[in-house]
């Protein structure tokens, strides 16, 4: 992520202003992966978006357009009092009749037909449905945060929960889901995947990475009062803003084809022909504090290695658990990890410090994987499987 827009992503954080609205075109794409590997995914299901202004969500309206494509048994919305955009994109042809505030509501459908009688059920089949039984719009007697009793009560009905909840809250938000044991495919922050409140059902097979993004960036959304300071934002021909994010993924325990393909891989030494360290060292060097190589990129993973592997959290977006099993990472906040070999003093690690910097400081050896006195990038340290290393045997 480049430093302006880890910036903005920080200053958002700071100030609660994490309102990003996913495009559509994202929504269906990871969605149309998951009907791809199993076409009854969302078949019977009630699906909850729950970070959602119903009016203005591109989640709302991909899962209402598609309620019968999908066989959907209910779909619920519900918003947060205060939404920034809140009738912003309100569409409805009878403004005065249903009036829509920056409220909290909630809105069920169970259902949608042919009401306009053009031969398909879409979107514009449920803005008459809400337009005819304004009842549905429900008024939510607290903020609409997912929080909050009122949407715990409708969590409990939901099967699959699909949204961007806000970045600043990512931690709170996928220990609710674990707690409550949901199907979830919601959209946040890559580097999310090194928090300590999440990585732990990451290595457990809790959590996993989507489908459709795996590199680049993606545009969102933002609210008017948002400041565009980063590069890569745009204001549309109606005042709309939006602004380009690196370093977004889809993280989610709904399975799909992708997680099942396995890395072609190289041998050692095939790879240390083709791959190298950014700085020339040595490919598979082992850690001084710890029982593993360092492997520099996920294409270097060799095929003919069983022991413990340090690679870069982007193995994450490759990750087949057919094939390796995630056992760790690099990092001082797991004091148990039963691969570290070696835990350095204060005292040490102030006379690294000097060393390499020629100044007094305090260079953290512990927070990472460590060569010949030099910290590596975070690791996701890894291992093959019995599978694994029987179909690299094969080969």
């Amino acid at each position: 992520m480049s430093k302006s827009l880890n910036e903005g992503l920080g200053a958002a954080k700071a100030g609660k202003k994490d309102e990003f609205y996913t495009q559509y075109i994202d929504i269906q794409k990871e969605v149309e992966a998951y009907l791809e590997y199993d076409a009854k995914t969302f078949r019977g299901k009630v699906v909850y978006c729950n970070c959602d202004d119903p009016f203005e969500s591109n989640f709302f309206k991909f899962f209402a357009a598609n309620f019968n494509r999908l066989g959907l048994r209910k779909l619920i919305s519900t918003s947060y009092d205060g939404s920034p955009i809140a009738g912003q994109q309100l569409t409805f042809e009878d403004r005065d009749k249903f009036t829509h505030k920056a409220e909290a509501i909630a809105i069920e459908i169970e259902e949608v037909t042919d009401l306009n009688n053009d031969g398909a059920t879409d979107i514009e089949d449920v803005k008459l449905f809400l337009e005819a039984n304004p009842h549905k719009r429900i008024p939510l007697k607290g903020s609409g945060d997912f929080r909050s009793a009122e949407c715990i009560e409708l969590l409990k009905q939901a099967d699959i929960v699909v949204t961007n909840p806000p970045f600043s809250l990512f931690r709170e938000y996928i220990a609710q889901l674990i707690e409550y044991e949901k199907k979830f495919l919601i959209i946040g922050n890559f580097n999310a995947v090194t928090y300590k409140e999440v990585f732990p059902y990451i290595m457990a097979s809790q959590i996993w990475l989507g489908e459709s993004i795996h590199s680049g960036d993606r545009e969102f959304r933002v609210p008017d009062s948002y400041p565009l300071e980063a590069a890569g934002f745009r204001v549309d021909e109606d005042g709309n803003r939006y602004i380009r994010v690196k370093g977004v993924r889809w993280y989610t325990n709904l399975d799909h084809g992708r997680r099942h393909e396995p890395l072609n891989l190289m041998t050692m030494e095939d790879n240390r022909r083709f791959n190298s360290d950014a700085k020339g060292e040595e490919a598979y060097a082992q850690y001084d504090n710890y029982d593993a190589i360092d492997v520099p990129a996920y294409k270097a993973i060799p095929s003919d290695y069983d022991g413990v592997m340090g690679v870069p959290i982007t193995f994450l977006d490759h990750h087949n658990p057919d094939q390796f099993q995630i056992v760790g990472t690099t990092e001082s906040n797991n004091p148990d990890n039963p691969y570290r070999t070696r835990w350095y003093t204060s005292v040490e690690c102030r006379a690294a410090y000097l060393e390499r910097f020629e100044k007094k400081g305090v260079y953290d050896l512990n927070a990472s994987g460590v060569i010949a006195g030099v910290k590596k990038f975070k690791r996701v340290l890894i291992r093959r499987t019995q599978e694994g290393s029987a179909v690299s045997n094969e080969d």
